[in-house]
């Protein structure tokens, strides 16, 4: 009696862990299958099949890992088979459950970040569960765990490796996709030309040897006159800068995380003639971002060119990220002027350092323009520039540099400041003309890097008077997308940074807009515009005006 009750026992233990494997092993299928329907529910409003494919193989992955150790799971003791068992059934109802609830999150939330962060927490915490079930499980020599161990992480290496292959495979056609940037608005054909400005009267003072003369790199955006059929757009950037790029950057950069700059396409005519529709046309400076190039910023050039009005930007050997001049040389930033290797008080005392002479550039290169305008070699500009109608704008640290410009240079007309933080003696005296700042969207950063910029803004801001002064914020935009970068980055990295609500704006919205209200601005303070084409404009709701 004792025996059969023993082997009648024993048989409904068995049944019952029997029918408990197979519930487990449904369910883990049921994950698996749910967390890719789930995923590609999540997926059916993007735009990059690729993006979509990524997630598909990453979403459902720790499921197979579960599956698999369940099937080793048939000869470990009962409570560690309780473990694997608990552990699985959590993680499947938890990921169902966290996917489900982000399908119901607001169109602009972060829907992404579940499909992202839930599989790697459940790939740490399937190993550590099945770690521990083996251990509790008994009979594991040292040496079989030691072995097991090297298997398991061997498994998840070659899907790790397949992972960063595919997105490398990914990367890489992205990288070799034509780009168009956005084309101009304006009435206008858009030429393009260069110059190389020096002058051994003035000596550079950011460069490394002391005495060194200053040299600027210049590039003109301006109207032009209808195209010839034998005419072409110019190259976004030649390519001698292209080359020197690529080897300052690094293959990461170059190859993966931008498009190929061979491969984008601009509007602008390559040494075009100046537009007869006007004898003379305003001259806006524009000044980029910290170190980055003059071309970065080709889509709102060729937009403001578009509008009517000369652009003109350069760059200076040992401040900007590259300089290349037609003899062959190529001069990189220097080290002494790379504030992203400093931190603290030190990347103040740099930028106010590179302001000023950003600052003292703009003062020479008007210099230069009034020169060109009554003599210039090439017989394009003279009588063309009208010097009297002079604005000035700028991103970043270029946008600080066009306000201080505005304080010490009377010629400055008009000005606008791209998201920069004022820098120099001009917060504290202000200025007269007429000014525009355009924001980006702030509000998710902490109140104590953002108060002293707003306060020292709203200084300047108060003291111009009613009609001469505009700050708008573009709700949702990024400070580093107000360059061609918006369009040049890799775009399965931007989809990505905009499914995780980093970019919540797309990035040629942000660039329409920001050219817009350049052109608009422009337009009233030195084309005698209308001040009603700067009032609240309903067609752009990202836009908020800050009185």
């Amino acid at each position: 009696m004792r025996t059969a009750c023993s082997t009648d026992n024993g048989t409904s233990k068995g049944g019952s862990a029997g029918l408990l494997h197979k519930v487990v092993r449904f369910a883990v299928l049921a994950g698996a299958l749910g967390s890719l329907g789930l995923t590609l529910c999540a997926g059916r409003h993007g735009n990059s099949l690729r993006l979509l494919s990524l997630f598909i193989v990453w979403v459902p992955s720790p499921f197979l890992i579960l599956a698999w150790a369940n099937l080793l799971s048939k000869d470990w003791s009962r409570p560690a088979q309780s473990i694997l068992y608990g552990v699985t059934l959590v993680l499947v109802v938890g990921s169902l459950a966290i996917y489900g609830n982000a399908l119901s999150m607001p169109a602009d939330s972060k829907v992404a970040a579940p499909f992202l962060v839930v599989p790697l927490a459940s790939w740490l915490l399937a190993i550590l569960a099945i770690i521990a079930s083996k251990l509790i499980s008994g009979g594991w020599p040292r040496f079989r765990l030691v072995r097991w161990l090297i298997k398991g992480a061997a498994i998840v290496g070659m899907f790790g490796v397949l992972g960063i292959a595919i997105l490398l495979g990914s990367l890489w056609l992205d990288h070799n996709q034509d780009t168009t940037l956005p084309a101009p608005t304006g009435p206008f054909a858009v030429g393009r030309t260069t110059y190389v400005w020096s002058d051994a009267t003035h000596i550079d003072p950011m460069a490394p040897q002391p005495g060194t003369k200053k040299e600027l790199f210049a590039w003109i955006w301006y109207p032009a006159a209808p195209s010839k059929p034998t005419q072409t757009a110019d190259d976004y950037l030649p390519a001698r800068w292209r080359t020197a790029l690529d080897q300052q950057r690094g293959g990461l950069i170059s190859k993966f995380l931008t498009r190929d700059l061979s491969r984008v396409r601009a509007h602008s005519l390559r040494d075009a003639e100046v537009s007869p529709r006007q004898r003379a046309y305003p001259v806006v400076l524009m000044r980029a971002g910290l170190a980055a190039l003059t071309a970065d910023y080709s889509s709102l050039a060729e937009d403001l060119a578009s509008h009517g009005y000369v652009v003109v930007g350069f760059d200076a050997p040992y401040r900007s990220f590259i300089t290349v001049f037609p003899d062959g040389r190529v001069i990189a930033r220097a080290p002494q002027n790379n504030a992203d290797l400093l931190s603290g008080p030190q990347v103040e005392q740099l930028t106010t350092k590179l302001a000023r002479a950003w600052t003292s550039d703009m003062s020479f290169a008007l210099d230069q323009l009034e020169r060109m305008n009554a003599s210039d070699p090439s017989g394009r500009f003279p009588g063309r520039l009208d010097m009297q109608r002079i604005g000035v704008f700028g991103h970043s640290l270029g946008g600080a540099t066009a306000l201080q410009f505005c304080h010490d240079d009377s010629r400055c007309k008009a000005g606008i400041d791209v998201d920069g933080l004022p820098l120099g003696n001009v917060i504290a005296d202000g200025i007269s003309q007429p000014f525009m700042f355009i924001m980006s969207d702030h509000s998710k950063e902490p109140e104590a890097e953002t108060r002293p910029v707003e306060a020292n803004i709203r200084s300047i801001y108060g003291r111009l008077p009613v009609d001469r002064r505009w700050q708008i914020k573009i709700r949702g935009a990024n400070h580093y997308m107000f360059s061609d970068g918006a369009m040049l980055r890799a775009p399965l990295v931007t989809r990505a940074m905009r499914s995780l609500g980093i970019l919540p704006l797309d990035g040629r919205r942000q660039i329409a807009l920001t050219a817009h209200y350049v052109s608009t601005f422009f337009d009233v303070y030195l084309n005698g515009a209308s001040v009603g084409k700067l009032r609240n404009q309903p067609d752009n709701p990202e836009i908020e005006y800050i009185q």
